[in-house]
């Protein structure tokens, strides 16, 4: 019996330091410690859940951070996958995808990406209420694991790869400011042409 537990205790011990955690279990850390979360639906269920899991994870969300999450697109996609001998639908393919972006100082773009989660589902036509609770529930665990997913994206985000990312877009935007100063002023500098004149006769 001892050498069973030991060998339990000594299984954990490998995995935990291999990184594994149950799902639901680990700790979310993050090195930003402050950030603002927003939306094309700002007061829609993935905003939430995001703001949420932050909040919980000890990160300060309020509209005064210095760099702000924006979940500019969450679509949804279904197309049947397989039929039924009677060319009933019978599976249904759903697609789920996330873009969002991080902006910072001047509403600076610093980075964007994009998230893709596919699952499938029975549809029974002989059981319409059983098959849309099961593609209702299929929605929130992809919601779900979508916002797990932003949160892994995250944690690998510090504030001082904002900064850099910061000044090389201040850098940029600067650059394009005075590209566009300077073609101003060459059509300026250049003559104007008179109007044409015809000859007297």
């Amino acid at each position: 019996m001892k050498k069973r537990n030991l060998l339990v205790v000594g299984l954990a011990v490998m995995l935990s330091a291999c990184g594994f955690q149950l799902r639901g279990t680990g700790d979310t850390r993050f090195a930003l410690k402050e950030i603002d979360v927003t939306g094309r639906n700002s007061y829609g269920e993935t905003v939430k859940q995001v703001r949420e899991l932050l909040e919980s994870s000890d990160v300060n969300v309020h509209a005064g951070a210095p760099y702000t999450l924006v979940l500019t697109r969450e679509k949804e996609d279904q197309r049947t996958a397989t039929y039924t001998g009677s060319a009933r639908s019978a599976e249904y393919e759903l697609n789920v995808t996330l873009d969002y972006e991080i902006r910072g100082n001047k509403d600076l773009l610093l980075l964007s990406d994009r998230m893709d989660i596919q699952r499938y589902y029975t549809h029974d036509s002989n059981n319409l209420i059983g098959s849309d609770q099961e593609s209702g529930q299929l929605r929130e665990e992809m919601r779900r694991e979508l916002v797990q997913q932003l949160a892994m994206r995250l944690q690998l985000i510090t504030p001082e790869r904002l900064d850099q990312l910061q000044t090389e877009a201040e850098a940029k935007a600067k650059a394009e400011a005075d590209a566009l100063e300077a073609e101003r002023r060459a059509e300026e500098a250049k003559p104007q042409q008179s109007p044409l004149q015809l000859p007297v006769k």
